[in-house]
């Protein structure tokens, strides 16, 4: 009986450095928590996040607000 359930939800690949990144849901049968688990692939290394649906959220916006920041920057688009 497995302890918890892996949905993958994205994969990137970083232009510059060429890290593959994944993004995946990890259900776990008991309690019914949910995370986030962020796989970065470097080579044969890997670095994995498990992190709560807050964290997330937090990581997200701030992410965001450097992207919208950049764009501004240098005169890109905005999504």
């Amino acid at each position: 009986m497995d302890k918890f359930t892996l949905t993958e939800l994205a994969k990137l690949r970083v232009p510059l450095g060429g890290q593959e990144i994944e993004l995946q849901q990890i259900d776990y049968a008991v309690g019914g928590m949910s995370l986030l688990r962020l796989r970065i692939r470097e080579g044969k290394r890997f670095t994995v996040f498990d992190i709560d649906p807050a964290t997330a959220r937090q990581w997200g916006e701030e992410m965001i607000r450097w992207a919208q920041d950049q764009d501004q920057t240098q005169g890109g688009e905005q999504p």
